[in-house]
């Protein structure tokens, strides 16, 4: 409307400046003499002028409430699919179709960040009835042991002290490492520059009486390797990784590799041992929670199953990324990946 008016009173400035007008209100009947190209003037070119505002004003007024309805329409669709998530409907998707315009990428990120969500959710409750699950256990142990001791008061104190002793211990290391995860996936620690070969050689050194124990051999080619994160948290990284190939190798005359390098950009962590073959199905799912080798094994040496899920927790942590994959002569290789610092 206001385009249309400046337009009309362009053409009254420049065309009819100065025209005698003899009459000031625009008649209907004058309306049909606009189409004479002979007849211009005032007189024809005030119905002409009311006629096309009018019919500028009922255009732009149709016209707008069209157009609004169909640019609104997606929007609405995205509200409605947000609300029902909102109400906890995560595996609801918005899914829009049509070309490829602003609401269209809109959906698509909002569906993507669904589907992230979504997963995670599922990893953590997954996690959470697992936690449970292992805590629960060595409670049980614990009032089924002291129950069968009350029911029989010349029960071998020494043996259920020491087996109380395990059961606890065991207790004391799955909240640890639970402790350590949430610290890790929070990343409340302090950042400094570390060199991952000091690292890895004050792992491998800490292990080594363990290593012996197991008739397995470390071997270290550690170069230096700098980066920024937290020493105490990387050295549960690699103290882990080590661990686990040490615990999970040949019964004997294992071989255990741990290499540090640098690349452009990168610090390098290489963890490789030997041992039985792996599927890669078996080895994706390893850095699962409450996960031992290829399965919810309870062993001697098996640990509370949180080894590699701190070992990628930390790793994300640091902005790194952790690889790993069977080797072909059986045995697991993992390689970390983390931001190098400057020199």
């Amino acid at each position: 409307m206001v385009g249309g008016g400046l337009l009309l009173a362009v053409v009254w400035v420049f065309l009819l400046r100065g025209t005698s007008v003899s009459i000031f209100v625009p008649a209907p009947s004058n309306l049909l003499r606009a189409f004479d190209p002979t007849n211009f003037g005032p007189i024809i070119f005030g119905p002409a002028a009311v006629a096309v505002m009018a019919f500028l004003l009922l255009f732009g007024l149709l016209g707008g409430w069209f157009l609004a309805g169909r640019m609104i329409a997606p929007l609405t669709h995205i509200t409605d699919v947000t609300r029902m998530v909102a109400e906890g409907s995560l595996s609801r998707r918005i899914g829009l179709q049509g070309r490829q315009d602003e609401f269209r990428e809109l959906a698509d990120a909002f569906d993507a960040m669904l589907a992230r969500i979504e997963a995670h959710v599922a990893e953590q409750q997954r996690f959470a009835a697992n936690a449970s699950h292992e805590l629960r256990t060595p409670l049980a142990i614990t009032q089924t042991l002291l129950d069968v001791a009350r029911r029989d008061p010349n029960r071998d104190a020494d043996a259920l002290v020491e087996r109380l002793h395990d059961v606890n211990a065991r207790a004391i290391d799955l909240t640890e490492a639970l402790l350590v995860l949430s610290r890790a996936d929070q990343r409340a620690f302090t950042k400094a520059r570390v060199d991952l070969s000091l690292i890895a050689e004050d792992a491998t050194e800490a292990l080594l009486l363990l290593a012996e124990k197991h008739g397995v051999a470390i071997e270290t080619a550690c170069e230096p390797a700098a980066t920024i994160g937290s020493g105490t948290l990387l050295l549960q990284l690699v103290t882990n990784l080590v661990h686990n190939a040490i615990v999970h190798n040949l019964p004997e005359r294992g071989i255990v590799w741990v290499t540090t390098e640098v690349r452009p950009g990168h610090a390098m962590l290489v963890v490789e041992n030997t041992g039985e073959e792996l599927s890669p199905h078996a080895v994706s799912t390893l850095v699962e929670p409450f996960q031992r080798g290829t399965g919810r094994i309870h062993t001697g040496h098996s640990g509370v199953g949180l080894g590699l899920a701190i070992v990628k927790s930390i790793t994300e942590a640091h902005g790194g990324t952790l690889m790993l994959e069977p080797r072909p002569s059986g045995g697991l290789r993992v390689v970390v990946e983390l931001p190098g610092a400057a020199a």
